[in-house]
């Protein structure tokens, strides 16, 4: 029964931290990445397609995306795509591939950035320690049905906050990375 509640706030905090990761890749950095690219979709055929399916997409420096779709016929929907996705870049066609400049954040831009993730980070947090609370609920349970004793309770409970604890060290730290490479010129 113990063992069953620290397991699940264990597996529940996990998923809260891969999810984190997740969240964090779309924060644009200054720096081109591919993920940033993952929102667009491209009107292939009749039928709206992510990018990453209709064309090749690649970084060959920090700062630029090459863009070489699969047919040469989806060049032009690729390219309104581009232009009406929010991600602010502008697409430069030479007719075979596009190509995109990542633009320079600005300071202001930066700090915006970093507030973003303190924000993602803490909602992370929150999600954590409403697992802890599920967990610490399902040993008070235990104890007061007299399914354990209340030493067994209080180190459930213990190791439940040094799972949390755990957690909440793995969000500071993805964290910190992020809002490195944010303010990192």
């Amino acid at each position: 029964m113990l063992d069953q509640a620290k397991t699940t706030a264990q597996t529940k905090m996990d998923k809260v931290i891969v999810g984190l990761g997740e969240e964090l890749k779309k924060v644009r950095t200054g720096k081109a990445q591919v993920s940033m690219l993952d929102s667009i979709r491209v009107s292939y055929y009749g039928q709206l397609a992510p990018l990453n399916q209709v064309a090749s997409v690649s970084t060959p420096d920090a700062k630029t995306f090459l863009i070489a779709p699969w047919e040469s016929s989806v060049l032009k929907e690729i390219e309104q795509a581009i232009v009406k996705s929010d991600i602010g870049m502008a697409p430069i066609n030479d007719g075979k591939v596009i190509r995109l400049k990542v633009p320079d954040l600005t300071e202001e831009r930066r700090k915006d950035l970093a507030k973003q993730v303190k924000k993602i980070a803490e909602d992370s947090r929150v999600a954590v320690r409403l697992a802890r609370r599920d967990a610490n609920e399902e040993v008070k349970k235990a104890l007061k049905d007299k399914v354990v004793s209340e030493d067994e309770a209080k180190k459930a409970e213990a190791d439940i906050q040094k799972i949390t604890d755990d957690s909440i060290k793995k969000i500071d730290q993805i964290a910190d990375e992020k809002e490195k490479s944010i303010l990192t010129i």
